[in-house]
């Protein structure tokens, strides 16, 4: 199975070329993912995201893997800032695609709720006005037919009796009478009076509520919140992205619980036949774990803690040459220990303490 998955398609070739160079740089120094994320203070998961093109390296970790593989950083940083310029602009173009669409779907929406406007400015249906009572020569409402416009009756001009129709009169036109219990102003003035009256309602009960609390809120207030319901003490607040500590750690890999990077260090280390050994504690977590590297596949780390608890933990090289042990529980650095077996016999331990 190949080492690296291959990068996506609509990658831009600038920043294509980059993580293409950054992957001969791991592969060249031989390297894991785990030891690159280790010793140059950046996640796991954020370089698989960097060496697989789904996210743009920050310029801090490109010169922190410069000086984990021995690569000139001003290179690197020079390839990287072409690269960072490509990513800018195909996020722009990838914003401006999706802002397109958000538009065309808009207008989409409002066409399904629009219609031909019909009457007057702003699309309104111009609707009749229905006449009141006493208007034309009947007493009752009054429709629309010959000599009626809308609904109303036709005026002619004044002094031309016989003239056409021409709509209302030059002075005003009619207003629509006002029938009871149906007029909008009528309807609005109770709205505004209902209003009125819960504000006021609303302003007298909070006026009495505010006396009430004046009055004799304080010794409430003491009443409801004894001594003893405060608590005395607060557990430790972890930094963001660390997920666990003390014996919660334990057995758990310490790249996915947070506490590897910059929260960590190596305590002790030894020479094993041609493999490094090294005890990495985290004060943070508390806790330590081994790790080796320059090894062979199939050889063997383990850590385990002299004053602790719990089984010791043991990991296996693979095809990358190093490994790590999940982490054990401890008080101080000098409390972990860790062994190596080689496939060739050849067995070895760190020192006791730093």
């Amino acid at each position: 199975m190949p080492r690296w998955k291959a990068l996506p398609e609509e990658l831009d070739p600038q920043v294509r070329e980059f993580a293409t160079q950054l992957r001969r740089l791991v592969d060249k120094s031989g390297l894991s993912i785990a030891a690159v994320s280790d010793r140059t203070g950046y996640s796991k998961t954020s370089w698989e995201r960097y060496l697989n093109g789904r996210l743009l390296a920050p310029k801090g970790a490109i010169v922190a893997l410069a000086e984990v593989t021995g690569t000139n950083p001003l290179h690197l940083t020079t390839m990287w800032e072409l690269s960072e310029r490509a990513w800018s602009r195909s996020e722009m173009r990838h914003d401006m695609t999706m802002e397109a669409i958000r538009i065309s779907q808009a207008r989409d929406a409002l066409g399904e709720f629009g219609g031909d406007p019909v009457g007057g400015p702003g699309g309104r249906t111009a609707t009749p006005p229905r006449p009141g009572p006493g208007t034309g020569t009947g007493t009752g409402p009054r429709s629309a037919g010959p000599g009626t416009a809308g609904g109303w009756p036709t005026v002619r001009p004044v002094g031309d009796p016989q003239g056409p129709p021409t709509g209302f009169p030059p002075s005003a036109p009619p207003e629509p009478p006002a029938s009871s219990g149906q007029g909008g102003g009528r309807g609005r003035r109770r709205t505004t009076i209902f209003v009125a009256a819960l504000v006021g309602a609303l302003l007298v009960i909070a006026g009495a509520v505010l006396l009430t609390d004046l009055g004799g809120g304080g010794d409430k207030e003491k009443v409801a919140e004894p001594p003893s319901a405060k608590p005395t003490t607060s557990a430790p607040e972890l930094p963001a992205g660390v997920k666990c500590a003390g014996d919660d750690c334990t057995g758990e890999d310490p790249e996915l619980m947070g506490c590897g990077g910059e929260f960590a260090e190596t305590a002790t280390t030894a020479t094993v036949g041609t493999a490094v050994v090294e005890v990495r504690y985290s004060k943070t977590c508390g806790v330590a774990w081994a790790r080796i590297t320059q090894a062979a596949p199939g050889d063997t780390v383990e850590i385990a803690a002299d004053q602790g608890e719990g089984a010791p933990q043991t990991g296996t090289v693979n095809a990358d040459k190093d490994a790590y042990t999940p982490m054990v529980a401890v008080a101080t650095a000098t409390e972990a220990k860790a062994c190596a077996t080689l496939t060739t016999g050849v067995e070895g331990c760190t020192a006791a303490g730093r």
